[in-house]
């Protein structure tokens, strides 16, 4: 199903108030689905424990929503003007850059990113890759990373518009490593047991929290917080998590962060 030429358009009906007097807000957020396991297209439907941890965060606060598959780079113009799009949620990383343009969410899951190079390669760290051909998805945190260990403009830092384009460079031989989020490329490891590939985090990778992405002042974020906080606590977001990561999540960091702010 789709509209207006977008893949994995979902919709949730318009509902009346009394007499159909007036219509009940409908939010619409804003996805890019190839992101498997976070969030993905399986035919023409948008699935993964984003949309998944969408759904039980608006139904906790009692919202309408639409969820539109816009690809990265529209999400977050879109998100930004705060016009068509009342808000993104794609794996993005809380970061104090985005910050200055965005307001986000309390986090409500906790990564890191993953290097995955060729086994007994050595390319374990970022400081291994400095000299080599490495791809990330333009504009994710593996793109901020690897921009200050290689330099924002060197070549052989390969960036593209998904993570799967990233994965078939590697399968091509056109770079040495992807650098991606960890259940990213856990994901892909998992499905592609034939390819002689392996995963390694760098103790120097800093954690990072994912946030619903706002625009800046944004009314939503007061509904929201506390709808999240409620989810992240609570048996269902360890169900989800245990479905589309396979193990059990550190609710307690995720808590701490949330206190944080």
């Amino acid at each position: 199903m789709g509209a207006g030429g977008k893949r994995g358009f979902h919709k949730l009906p318009l509902m009346t108030a009394c007499g159909g007097a007036a219509q009940e807000k409908v939010y619409k957020f804003a996805t890019d689905a190839a992101y498997s396991p976070m969030e993905f297209m399986d035919k023409d439907q948008i699935v993964g424990f984003s949309p998944e941890f969408l759904a039980l965060v608006m139904q906790e606060a009692g919202l309408k929503y639409e969820l539109v598959n816009t690809g990265w780079d529209p999400m977050l113009e879109f998100v930004k003007q705060g016009t068509e799009y009342d808000a993104g949620i794609s794996s993005i990383s809380i970061t104090d850059e985005r910050k200055e343009t965005y307001d986000y969410t309390v986090p409500y899951f906790e990564s890191v990113n993953m290097i995955m190079s060729k086994k007994g390669s050595g390319l374990t760290t970022a400081e291994s890759l400095k000299d080599k051909k490495v791809a990330v998805q333009n504009g994710t945190t593996a793109d901020i990373i690897m921009s200050e260990v290689m330099g924002k403009d060197n070549p052989n830092l390969r960036r593209f518009e998904t993570n799967t384009l990233a994965f078939m460079e590697m399968e091509n031989g056109g770079v040495d490593a992807v650098v991606a989020d960890i259940a990213v490329i856990g994901e892909y490891l998992k499905q592609n047991p034939d390819k002689d590939y392996e995963g390694h985090i760098d103790p120097n990778f800093p954690t990072e929290f994912y946030g619903i992405l706002l625009p800046k002042g944004s009314e939503l974020k007061a509904k929201l917080d506390p709808a999240i906080k409620k989810v992240v606590a609570s048996e269902a977001y360890k169900e989800l998590y245990r479905k589309w990561i396979g193990e059990e999540p550190n609710v307690d960091n995720i808590l701490k962060a949330q206190e944080q702010g």
